[in-house]
């Protein structure tokens, strides 16, 4: 099955796993805002490109991100609930662009998560 799949989508995903081994919850965050950020790039490049199978994988990894997200976020109230208010509006522009692909919310979306991914960044060290 493996020699069937695209050999870069192989690596990618061996070396997402092996990056998920052993992750601390922060690391995983860190990942997922990665992946976000990396998917939602790759659907822009395919919407350009006019690959709509493509653009298809890259918003369905993105809301896949945003899902571990989602599940990751403890409780309801303050941060908390600003999280899953965030993440709720983002998978749904996501969703809403599968159908009607809408490049200025996607890459809105795509440089939020990399500014607040460089945030995070720098609290980190």
């Amino acid at each position: 099955m493996l020699a069937r799949r695209n050999p870069g989508e192989v690596y990618r995903r061996v070396d997402f796993d092996a990056r998920v081994s052993g992750a601390t919850p922060g690391e995983l965050v860190r990942l997922c805002y990665e992946q976000l950020v990396s998917s939602l790039g790759g659907a822009l490049i395919a919407a350009q490109r006019g690959d709509n199978q493509m653009k298809s994988q890259m918003l369905t990894r993105a809301i896949s991100a945003l899902n571990a997200l989602h599940m990751g976020v403890a409780g309801e109230d303050g941060i908390a609930g600003a999280l899953i208010h965030f993440y709720t509006a983002t998978r749904r522009a996501v969703l809403d662009s599968v159908l009607d692909f809408d490049a200025d919310t996607i890459a809105q979306v795509r440089q939020d998560f990399i500014d607040i991914s460089e945030s995070m960044n720098r609290a980190a060290h």
